[in-house]
């Protein structure tokens, strides 16, 4: 009996030890499948780091102070991945104290309402609205609805929409025009502070870049001295080959796009600074060395635009005044370069935002994070290896 009772223990001993032993290797091959397939997250989330200023708190558009963002997203069947990104430079009547605003075309190749008459005054006096290209005309006259409805506006009979756009008809129905004026107000009137969503959302919701899926991205930077501010969003649908923090890696990744390189980025540039239009088409010019550092060679068939404007209350310009002179602020032009350099690290940090937060849609694929983060380790590129 006793020598009955020590086998049933010994087996049972053994069971346990077979139990745990699973259990660590179950454990182990979690931890490698967590390792391999690295969860999404913005670039600083896996030790990336792009230029040298410091990030505003949230590293966000909103990180300027009064800038608002509203996104609606699309998602219906296996046709419809499209949507709405508005962005509002502040929170009050924007047609009665309209903002310095500055435009840049990189490559023309797209549908921006509003440009000439933002060229000719240098303001722009309506919420900017990202969408997709056949939705553009329906989402200006959205925007124009919200303005002529906004309390105050009541005599207005003119408006400047400023409605930008990429095609998305690649994962999208895009023919169907599924966007609709509603969604349009909807984004704009959910406008808010804080945090913005990234990746597959908004305007960027059937968007691809460097053939992955695309997206909405955003990033900011301060100014060491001035306490300036420079945030930056975009949506990305373009071709190229990527390039991360000067590493090729869509040629490591044997990724380069083979195919057209065509397709478009917008980019919404705010900053608090008190700039004229003409240094923000300046600041413009320099945002454009960001997207080209990620591996854009402003295609032909690309539509790259570049809209900035100042929040800063100095500078806003009323609708009427019972004054001839416009006093304006600006900084001199010997202090400028600061902001440059924030605007050209900020883009190329939003662009690559949009890439590491967009999740796979449909066949297009999202940026296999855990292969990156092997090549930028190789690069010595990551935080801690440099």
């Amino acid at each position: 009996m006793k020598q009955i009772l020590s086998n049933k223990i010994l087996h049972l001993l053994k069971r346990e030890k077979a139990k745990a032993l699973f259990s660590i290797m179950a454990l182990i091959v979690l931890c490698f499948c967590t390792s391999l397939f690295a969860q999404r997250g913005r670039i600083r989330d896996f030790g990336i780091t792009i230029g040298t200023m410091e990030t505003g708190p949230l590293n966000a558009i909103t990180d300027v102070a009064g800038v608002l963002v509203g996104q609606v997203t699309l998602i219906q069947g296996d046709s419809v991945r499209t949507g709405v990104t508005a962005v509002l430079p502040h929170p009050g009547n924007i047609f009665q104290e309209k903002v310095p605003a500055g435009i840049i075309l990189g490559n023309g190749f797209g549908k921006l309402t509003g440009y000439s008459q933002v060229e000719e005054l240098g303001n722009i006096e309506t919420p900017i609205v990202l969408t997709n290209t056949l939705s553009v005309p329906r989402a200006a006259e959205a925007v124009m609805d919200y303005v002529l409805s906004f309390p105050g506006n009541e005599n207005v009979r003119s408006v400047n929409p400023v409605v930008g756009e990429t095609n998305d008809g690649n994962l999208n129905d895009i023919r169907g025009m599924h966007v609709t004026k509603a969604h349009v107000l909807e984004a704009i009137r959910q406008a808010k502070s804080g945090p913005v969503e990234e990746g597959a959302v908004g305007a960027g919701t059937g968007t691809r870049c460097f053939r992955f899926k695309g997206g909405i991205g955003t990033a900011s930077r301060v100014l060491p001295r001035s306490g300036y501010t420079v945030g930056v969003l975009v949506q990305t649908n373009y071709g190229g080959s990527l390039i991360i923090d000067g590493v090729p890696v869509g040629r490591e990744l044997k990724k380069k796009d083979k195919g057209s390189p065509d397709g478009s980025c917008m980019f919404v540039i705010a900053t608090d600074a008190p700039l004229t239009s003409r240094n923000l088409k300046r600041l413009c010019k320099r945002a454009l060395f960001g997207f080209a550092k990620t591996g854009s060679v402003g295609s032909n068939g690309s539509g790259d635009y570049f809209i900035a404007f100042s929040t800063a209350k100095s500078n806003r310009i009323p609708y009427s005044s019972d004054s001839f002179i416009l006093n304006r602020r600006e900084i001199h032009n010997d202090c400028v370069t600061p902001l440059f350099q924030a605007v050209n690290e900020a883009a190329e940090e939003a662009i690559l935002n949009s890439l590491f937060m967009a999740e796979t849609v449909k066949d297009v694929q999202a940026l296999p994070i855990s292969e990156v983060l092997e090549i930028l380790k190789k690069y010595n590129r990551l935080s801690g290896n440099k």
